[in-house]
């Protein structure tokens, strides 16, 4: 916590003003069925009506059904709200909320010194120690003695809140959340009211639940208020965010929301093909609430039919996605293939997770920038478009969308888990502000002077071929896996034109660089002794890092790419400017790999592929090393 001004006296919390901080960074953690996703997820929407800058880092279990009380099966949301803007979810928590040993066993390592830590004592027995493999009561043995140890038995004073309910013990336990997340509303001097009003709606059919919910977090709110627990309350102000309409949103939202726009702004239907996958499922979800958009999600028997039915969506006029992970990728590969040589407009959306294989199918990793470039056979290029926050998962969806209508090819969507789950205010744009994407679908009036259509004459600018709708008069054409002859598109397995479709497929995506614009460099645009480049989900913490050592009186620069295929014109330009650049990725050095091989500079690869995002200080330490090293 970033305290501004400290005007506490020492006295009961609620008899004075609350002390300012700039920013908090806020943890709940516990088991998978205790909520900690919803308690989350209600503090960081609360905060955002009130005009905090915010963001934030749901932490899923991988096992679905892990025993409770064990470490596998341990939830956790970290938030970070501010009153100033902000890029990451914090590095580590000012306050953690604990409600078993297992969860404070995963998570105490984190909680910054003298950190505010909140214990479910009702969870603290022996049986649970064993679970979290605890040898001895941690409460005892001197390893929370640096932190502010608030233990509260959330158990016992939930059930007896609400005692007077028809509730029986299970349920009530249930609403523990609720008691914990009042508790921390009093903490942070936040509002119930809009938390009240959710679980009205959400259990508007059970009205009971929905009582006995409020009830605990009023006993929560209370319990702080009476008992004096803490000697003062918190407050952190609005931030100062550029006027206009926001909305709280994560990633994947984000994206759906994008895909629809890209839709209206088209003028096209939108298709989803999908099979439901973590972390990309809920894309599916999203999307089928859109109906009224014209919006049509099919969900296949598997990945592979998936992408089928998108190509036929796209061939019949739609505009099409299909949504999937790094295993989904790779069962369609064959279809993307197929995309590539019938040269229709789609978007491949991957949502990576930690691999190979299963992996960490609920942890983050940027490992499939590879595979998404080169793992197809034969020469498949395929433009690959990066969002660079949760917020920009919408920009960067529009802008996958344009590009593949503008140059009729088929285009990734590179996500994260990191980018899909978190959270962050999101500006809502103007209508005047999206690209217009209407284009021209082939007509009968596109013949050559022989009454001939031909499928695969290019446009002279972007190499695009024409887009012809099943059932237009005089457009009738073939498509398919096999190599199309250049114009007439009949199939043709000549050396020399084999080897002209080649070249034609990936120049037509080449030339999308002539659309995307330079590559922006913050700082020092000349150059100087280092850079800090990134892609994707890393922008916030190199942001924080690069800010960080600006302030201390470094000479940094950064630059974020979006677009990883084709790159921005001046990249190589820009590198050579710099005597130094520093790669961060979630990977083992994939983009740096790339970055060596076309441009002959050398990348320091900072790698990380633990299933968790950079933080801040981890880039900073880097940065700080390499200028040490430079200046000796």
């Amino acid at each position: 916590m970033t305290s501004t001004a400290s005007v506490h006296d020492g006295t009961d919390g609620a008899d004075v003003a609350p002390e300012q901080l700039s920013d908090v960074v806020i943890r709940f953690a516990g088991d998978s069925g205790d909520g900690m996703q919803l308690t989350g997820s209600q503090f960081t929407n609360t905060s955002a009506i009130l005009g905090n800058d915010l963001s934030t880092l749901p932490d899923f279990p991988a096992e679905i059904r892990a025993p409770a009380g064990t470490l596998p099966g341990v939830s956790a949301f970290q938030v970070r709200i501010a009153d100033y803007d902000i890029h990451t979810p914090g590095d580590v928590p000012d306050v953690l909320v604990a409600m078993n040993p297992a969860a404070l066993k995963t998570n105490i390592g984190d909680l910054k010194p003298n950190g505010i830590l909140i214990l479910n004592s009702n969870e603290f027995k022996k049986v649970n120690f064993k679970k979290a493999k605890y040898e001895v009561d941690p409460r005892e043995d001197g390893s929370l003695d640096g932190f502010r140890v608030f233990e509260v038995e959330l158990t016992r004073l939930t059930r007896e809140a609400l005692a007077e309910t028809e509730l029986g013990n299970r349920d009530k336990d249930r609403c523990k959340n609720l008691f914990a997340l009042g508790m921390i509303y009093w903490l942070f001097s936040r509002t119930m009211d809009n938390t009240i009003e959710w679980l009205g709606k959400k259990f508007a059919k059970k009205p009971d639940i929905a009582a006995a919910n409020i009830r605990a977090m009023n006993a929560g709110w209370n319990y702080c208020d009476i008992t004096g627990a803490f000697q003062v309350r918190y407050e952190v102000m609005p931030a100062k965010l550029e006027p206009g309409t926001y909305r709280n949103i994560n990633g994947n939202s984000a994206a759906a929301l994008g895909f629809v726009a890209g839709s209206r702004r088209s003028g096209l239907p939108l298709f989803l093909g999908s099979y439901p996958i973590t972390p990309a499922s809920s894309l599916l979800h999203e999307l089928a609430r859109y109906k009224h958009f014209n919006v049509t999600t099919f969900q296949a028997e598997d990945e592979i039919a998936a992408i089928c039915a998108s190509i036929g969506a796209a061939f019949g006029g739609s505009l099409a996605i299909t949504t999937t992970s790094g295993p989904g990728i790779a069962l369609k590969s064959e279809g993307m293939n197929l995309a590539v040589m019938t040269e229709l407009p789609m978007v491949v959306v991957n949502i990576q997770r930690g691999g190979p294989s299963t992996g960490l199918p609920t942890k983050t990793e940027q490992s499939d920038l590879l595979q998404v470039l080169f793992g197809r056979n034969g020469e498949s290029p395929m433009p690959v478009v990066a969002p660079s926050s949760p917020a920009d998962c919408f920009d960067a969806a529009v802008e996958a969308c344009r590009i593949a209508l503008r140059h009729m090819v088929p285009v990734i969507f590179l996500s994260d888990g990191y980018l899909a789950n978190g959270s962050e205010p999101w500006k809502l744009p103007t209508v005047e502000d999206l690209p217009d994407l209407r284009g021209n679908f082939a007509s009968g009036d596109d013949l050559d002077d022989d009454g001939q259509f031909l499928p695969y004459r290019r446009d002279a600018e972007t190499l695009a071929r024409p887009w012809a709708v099943p059932g237009t008069p005089g457009l009738e054409h073939r498509i398919g896996g096999l190599e199309k002859q250049d114009g007439t598109g009949n199939v043709s397995y000549d050396p020399e034109n084999h080897e002209l479709m080649t070249h034609l497929r990936a120049e037509k995506v080449a030339r999308v660089a002539d659309t995307i614009g330079d590559l922006e460099v913050h700082g020092d645009p000349e150059g100087g002794e280092l850079l800090v480049m990134g892609w994707g989900s890393t922008l916030g913490a190199i942001t924080g890092a690069v800010n960080t050592a600006c302030d201390n009186g470094l000479k940094v620069s950064r630059a974020h790419l979006r677009h990883l295929n084709p790159f921005p014109k001046n990249l190589g330009d820009v590198l050579s400017r710099f005597d130094k650049v520093l790669m961060p990725e979630m990977n083992t050095g994939q983009l740096a790999l790339l970055l060596r091989g076309k441009f002959l500079k050398d990348i320091v690869t900072y790698s990380k592929v633990q299933g968790k995002p950079f933080t801040r200080n981890e880039i900073l330490a880097k940065i700080e090393e390499m200028m040490e090293v430079g200046n000796d």
